[in-house]
């Protein structure tokens, strides 16, 4: 993919369409989302993040590509690696450092306002949840 694509309500790209090099890929700007954070973090091996939180914004992060150690304010670490996921609380302090060989790749995603519900539908108006199992994507 050379270029990101915006279309009638979608955009698609990639992340290497986001930036180069280590540092952040800003995916709420490249991709105009506009009820969500989200940027994807390209970190060195050995390479450890300070301490963060935030005053509202819940967050999940979701490991794409090699290993991470998430330190959280209560003095706990978890390793994850490819897929692995961790949901933090606004307030709670944490701090990421890549313990792989390789460079690791993580995506954040933050927002504050809550759940809306199961709202999907099929192409065909069905709501989703009572469409036939084949149906559902």
């Amino acid at each position: 993919m050379g270029e990101i694509v915006n279309g009638p309500g979608y955009a698609v790209g990639n992340l290497e369409l986001l930036g180069e090099g280590y540092g952040f890929r800003k995916i709420r700007r490249g991709l105009d989302l506009k009820e969500f954070g989200a940027n994807a973090i390209v970190m060195p091996p050995g390479f450890e993040s300070s301490g963060h939180y935030h005053d509202e914004q819940e967050e999940l992060y979701f490991v794409h590509r090699g290993r991470i150690a998430m330190t959280f304010g209560d003095g706990t670490t978890h390793e994850l690696g490819a897929g692995g996921l961790a949901r933090v609380d606004a307030p709670t302090v944490r701090s990421i450092k890549n313990v792989g060989e390789s460079d690791a790749i993580y995506v954040i995603v933050g927002a504050k306002g809550g759940y809306v519900g199961r709202d999907g539908r099929t192409a065909d108006g069905l709501s989703a949840k009572d469409a036939p199992p084949g149906a559902r994507r």
